[in-house]
Order: C-alpha cells, then sequence, then structure tokens
C-alpha cells in the first residue's frame, strides 16, 4: 500500500509475502546450494534476454539508430502524461531481493551455510550485484530515489520515512557502494564460461554508472535535473534543502564520477586488450569461407570462445528455452531498421567521414553505401543478393538451397516482411537454417563485452583532462579501430578528428548537448565511436539522455529517414503509383516532396510523428507515480505535503502532460 514497502501490491499480500515455494525460510539458506538457488532466481528477473523477435539487437529503437512501426509517445507533444502508476517506479525487485540478501547474511555471519565458502561468498556477491543493477535502471528513469538497504516492516510510519529522496549522485555512490560489496564477496575468475556474474563485470558496470552520473552533472549543471540546479524540486523538502555535494562542488563531483569511471573501466581494459576479437570485414557467403569472429561473435550460440563477452546468457534447443535472433535476421529485423542517420555516421574505409573521404560516398543503392566503409558496417548491413543463410539447409534433392537477400519490402504492413526503413542488419546472425524459425533458434544473448570497458575509459578520461593525449586514450582508441578491422592512417582517430565538420553531423543527436551542436571535434568523435562499436547493443538512449542530447528537438522537429528511397536507382525496385505516397492512410512511402529519403513516419498526415520527433524537457525523466505521492502524505490526499516531490516539469494532476 505505501511508497517503499510495495508500490504494486498491498501492504498485507506483499510485504507479509515469504519467498516461493522453493524458498522456504525454515529449511533455507542452511546450504550453498540454497544460495545459489536464490542467486539464480535473479538472473533470469533481472538481466536482458533476448525477448522479442530482433531480440537485445532492437533495444536501440525508437532513438535515431532504429526505428520501428508505432515509435514511442515521449516524441509527440502531449502523448505522455503522468499517471497513478508508473512500472518504473517499482520496489518489488528491491524488496525482495533486500529480503534474500538479508536473510543469507544473516544465516551466514552466523557461519549456518554449509558447503565451499569461497562459492557461498560468491552467490551472496551475485546478490549485491543484483540490487545494483535494480537500482541503477530506476534511478536511470527516475532520478532522485529513496535509499533502502533492508526489507522494511509492515509500519506505516517507518515505510514513510524511508520515501525520502536521496539526491541522484547520492544514488549512484550507492550503487557503487554496493558493487564494492560485491566485489568484496566475490572471488576472480569464479566461472570460466562467463555465464555467471564475474568481477569483471562489476568493475565494467561501475564504470558505466560512474560515466552516467559524471556526465549527467557536466550536462545538465544549472537545471532542475541535478541537486541544489535552478528549481530543483528536492530543495523544496526540508531533507534536501541544505544539501551539499560530498566533493564541494556539482563539478568537482562530476570529476570524482568521471575518475571512477575511469580507474574502473583500466581494470577491464587491460586485461581482455589483448583478446579482443578482430573483424576481418568480410562476410562469409558459402560454407568453407573463411570465419570472420568479429561477426561470428555476436550470433554463436556458445560464448566461450570469445574471451572479451564478459557475461552471456545461454539458449538452449533442448531445454526449449529459445529465440528468434536468426529468423529476425535472415528477413528483415522484425521491422526494425537502421536509420539513415546511424548508416551516414559511420565513417569510410580511410577513416574519413562520408564528406571528407578520398572515396566517393554515394547511398544511391544499399551496394554503394557498403562500399568502402567502416568494416563493422559492412559486415552487418544487409544488401540484395547476399546469402542470408547456407548452413543445415533442406539438401533432400542433391542440391544445397541457400536463401538470399531480396529488395527490402517496405509495402507489406505484416512484421516479418516490412522492412521498415529500407535498411536492415545482420548482426547476430550465423547463416544457420537450423537457428531459424518463430522462436526455434538458440543465439546465445550477449551482456557484457569487454570493449565497452575501452570506451567508458576514453570517454571519461578525456573529460578529465580534455585531451587526446591523456592517459591510454589513444592507445584504446587505435585497439577499437584495428579490432573493427581498420588499416593504416583509419587506425589513427586523428585522422577522423581532423576531417570532421560538426554542422555537417546534425542527423546524429549525439551531435548536441544541450540543443546546441559540440565545438570539439574529438568529443564528438568519441561519441560516434561509440555509437558505431555498440550499434544495436542497447545503449543508444543510455548515452543519448546522459548526454542531454535531446534539447534541440525542442524548436526543430527530427524526421528519421531510411534509405535513399526516390531518384535513385532503387525506386525502380517498387512498383509506386501516386496513390502510394498521398499521404493517406494507405499510403506505403513518404512523398518524394518532402525528402528523397523514406520518412517512416511521414506516410500518414496523420500519423503522430508526421510533423517530425519533438521534445519535452520533463522526458528526461519519467514522472513520479501519484499514488505514492498520495499514500505517503499525512492525510493521504495532499500531495505537495508528500516526503516525495515530482520530477521537473511534471504536474502534480493526473492524466495531464509535461508542462516543459
Amino acid at each position: 500500500m505505501l511508497a517503499v514497502g510495495a508500490s504494486v501490491a498491498s501492504c498485507d499480500d506483499y510485504l507479509d509475502k515469504e519467498p516461493p515455494s522453493y524458498l522456504v525460510p525454515e529449511d533455507y539458506y542452511k546450504d550453498e546450494t540454497h544460495i545459489q538457488a536464490v542467486a539464480n532466481r535473479f538472473y533470469t528477473e533481472t538481466l536482458p534476454s533476448h525477448g522479442g523477435q530482433y531480440g537485445t539487437f532492437q533495444s536501440d529503437a525508437n532513438t535515431d539508430n532504429q526505428a520501428r512501426g508505432g515509435s514511442d509517445g515521449k516524441y509527440a507533444v502531449g502523448s505522455w502524461k503522468v499517471a497513478d502508476n508508473n512500472g518504473s517506479y517499482s520496489w518489488g525487485g528491491i524488496y525482495d531481493i533486500n529480503t534474500q540478501l538479508q536473510r543469507c547474511l544473516d544465516q551466514y555471519n552466523k557461519g549456518a551455510i554449509a558447503g565451499n565458502d569461497v562459492n557461498i561468498r560468491h552467490y551472496i556477491g551475485e546478490l549485491y550485484f543484483f540490487r545494483a543493477l535494480r537500482y541503477f535502471n530506476m534511478y536511470q528513469a527516475i532520478g532522485d530515489l529513496p535509499i533502502v538497504k533492508e526489507p522494511l516492516p509492515d509500519d506505516e510510519a517507518v515505510l514513510v520515512a524511508a520515501s525520502k529522496r536521496a539526491p541522484r549522485n547520492e544514488v549512484a555512490r550507492f550503487i557503487l557502494e554496493d558493487l564494492d560489496n560485491a566485489l568484496l564477496y566475490m572471488k576472480e575468475n569464479f566461472e570460466s564460461r562467463h555465464t555467471r556474474i564475474s568481477t569483471d563485470v562489476v568493475h565494467l558496470l561501475k564504470s558505466r554508472v560512474a560515466l552516467f552520473e559524471g556526465s549527467w552533472l557536466t550536462n545538465f549543471a544549472n537545471t532542475p535535473f541535478v541537486p541544489q540546479g535552478e528549481g530543483w524540486p528536492g530543495r523544496q523538502k526540508d531533507y534536501n534543502k541544505d544539501y551539499q555535494y560530498p566533493e564541494g562542488s556539482i563539478e568537482n563531483e562530476a570529476r570524482w564520477f568521471f575518475e571512477q569511471s575511469a580507474r574502473e573501466a583500466e581494470i577491464v581494459a587491460d586485461r581482455y586488450i589483448g583478446s579482443l576479437v578482430v573483424n576481418t570485414g568480410v562476410i562469409p557467403q558459402k560454407a568453407g569461407d573463411p570465419v570472420n569472429p568479429y561477426f561470428r561473435m555476436f550470433g554463436n550460440i556458445d560464448m566461450t570462445e570469445f574471451p572479451e563477452v564478459l557475461l552471456w546468457r545461454e539458449y538452449s534447443s533442448s531445454l526449449g528455452i529459445r529465440n528468434s535472433i536468426e529468423t529476425a535476421v535472415e528477413r528483415n529485423n522484425y521491422a526494425c531498421g537502421p536509420t539513415r542517420s546511424l548508416v551516414e555516421g559511420f565513417v569510410m574505409a580511410d577513416g574519413k567521414p562520408i564528406y571528407a573521404s578520398s572515396y566517393t560516398y554515394s547511398d544511391a543503392t544499399i551496394h554503394d553505401v557498403r562500399a568502402n566503409r567502416d568494416p563493422r558496417l559492412t559486415v552487418f548491413l544487409k544488401e540484395p543478393g547476399q546469402i542470408n543463410c547456407f548452413l543445415n539447409m533442406d539438401d533432400t534433392q542433391g542440391t544445397m538451397y541457400v536463401t538470399e537477400e531480396g529488395y527490402p519490402d517496405i509495402v507489406n504492413g505484416a512484421d516479418d516482411k516490412l522492412y521498415f526503413t529500407g535498411y536492415a542488419l545482420r548482426k547476430g546472425g550465423m547463416f544457420d537454417k537450423e537457428l531459424a524459425g518463430n522462436h526455434t533458434g538458440w543465439t546465445a544473448s550477449i551482456t557484457y563485452r569487454a570493449t565497452e570497458a575501452l570506451l567508458n575509459y576514453i570517454e571519461a578520461q578525456y573529460m578529465i583532462g580534455k585531451s587526446i593525449s591523456s592517459g591510454k586514450i589513444l592507445e584504446y582508441w587505435k585497439k577499437i579501430r584495428e579490432c573493427a578491422g581498420f588499416t593504416g592512417d583509419a587506425v589513427n582517430p586523428m585522422t577522423t578528428i581532423n576531417a570532421t565538420v560538426i554542422e555537417k553531423e546534425k542527423l546524429d543527436w549525439g551531435a548536441y548537448t544541450a540543443g546546441q551542436l559540440l565545438t570539439d571535434p574529438v568529443l564528438y568523435n568519441i561519441r560516434r565511436e561509440r555509437r558505431c562499436e555498440l550499434m544495436a547493443e542497447g545503449l543508444r538512449w543510455f548515452d543519448l539522455i546522459r548526454w542531454r542530447s535531446l534539447d534541440q528537438l525542442k524548436n526543430t522537429p527530427y524526421h528519421v529517414e531510411g534509405f535513399h528511397l526516390w531518384n535513385t536507382p532503387m525506386t525502380s525496385w517498387y512498383d509506386i503509383k501516386p496513390e502510394d505516397y498521398n499521404g493517406s492512410a494507405t499510403a506505403y512511402v513518404s512523398s518524394p516532396e518532402l525528402s528523397e529519403y523514406f520518412r517512416v513516419y511521414q506516410k500518414d498526415k496523420n500519423g503522430r510523428f508526421y510533423n517530425g520527433y519533438t521534445w519535452r524537457m520533463a522526458h528526461y525523466l519519467q514522472p513520479m507515480p501519484l499514488k505514492q505521492l498520495r499514500l505517503t502524505a499525512p492525510d493521504h490526499k495532499t500531495l505537495e505535503q508528500s516526503p516525495l516531490y515530482q520530477n521537473p516539469y511534471w504536474p502534480l494532476v493526473a492524466d495531464m502532460p509535461a508542462e516543459q
């Protein structure tokens, strides 16, 4: 019934709830296997998986990287509204993990758990990790949060007192503290397959958390989105009104977080820099072709051959735990397509942007788009005529049948046929028919990989010293380029930096902070490198909000574009009649009068995004659920008297949109 104890269920049916039937308190927490079972449950409940048709590879949808049908209401004026409930502000998972952690620690500290002490401690460390991860997910969405370290009693006074929101940087510090506790308990090299949380994963998450908060404090300084910023709603509460940053100022606090990020990232980077997977830049097209290990890494069913994959989720045909990744790659990514912005963000093979290269860039055909490009785009962007599958094909007639990529179907409305942007990726593919079919494959899901550590270090270290020569920035950056498949001068990031004109990068949201184009080509290209290396790995939104890269949409709506449909040879792929682009509900392409590029949300004049994506500042954070403010108010009515407070620019009225 109350905020912290149970934001989804009542006190009676949640706070007094015992663990699941297989975790009976009288019989449990007494043996190593029990503690392992407790930890195991949070793997499936907390870590991302290949849910949905294109799994984790569609996680960048609704950004400037990938687009899909329906899009997201946060880009439409008035569509996102305050409500009584918000699933992102849900404490059931935190309560659950606090309960399990406390019971495990109580038994461990009494010496009451039988088994191998190293194993027991490691599983307890995993519980600290999962609490940190759950907090991290909630803090990215909500910002300031109550910090709750133990299961709370079903007592209204206790629950209301615990509802006080700590400033966001204090929440980030708490998350880092939990990860430090995880490291205290966990053993290095505990499990060789990398299917369990390791100390390397903990260090990588620490670097990610610290990078997020350091960036947020830097880019949102002097706004209501940071503690003591102008208009910060936390100041209205007595418990926060005199808050001071531990490091004395917001600038010093941000620097502290960047230092933590660089330090933790360096630990992982140095350990794995010699074993990062290298892209050959070649796509196998028949059995017997040389394997491209970089391409294979994302579509394999067993990631143990790739040390840089720090944590992965295993799927199994025999156990019936399956997914549709191979199917999505062989078809159309299930109508989740990369954008023109993403495609043009990749540099050419000589390391220079498409407008400054010694190669001539053309997007007249998809073949031209892939020619002489960043090897990562070359291997992952699909092209008509390529072979999509040649392994384990039907050979009953004595002939090896293969499936070939056809022209993108932008006409058919069914998700299993529609190419939403005209572009499609083959990231996650293996050319294996045995893995294809709706929810019948078992492609492994990568959760964390070591290359992110190099990227995190580069950005954090640059934000500290504002010099590309600082620390190991150049060493790490060149290594990323080498592994991406670049050669010669293209390996040196200065080749890209010196040729960059940020004014020509306006399609890339990462070129902006606070509504203004960046003026620093080094910082912009650090952002570009992250975008290209981590394409379709689910970190684009994480990056965009911490960089504050959406303000410009407030005054200049953004039109998501796909391939170059009009006035190119690709126009002839389709029998397009005037009624097919007249802006009616039955039109399936955008008019050439709007753009030569396929504008995926400008087909229907009555569509929600026909006039483009726009933005409200409030949308950098989600609204607090009004039910929690009401339940924690002394009279259970007056929201302003709750110890909780609403996020910036969100009203305290249900069913109302953001104020700005």
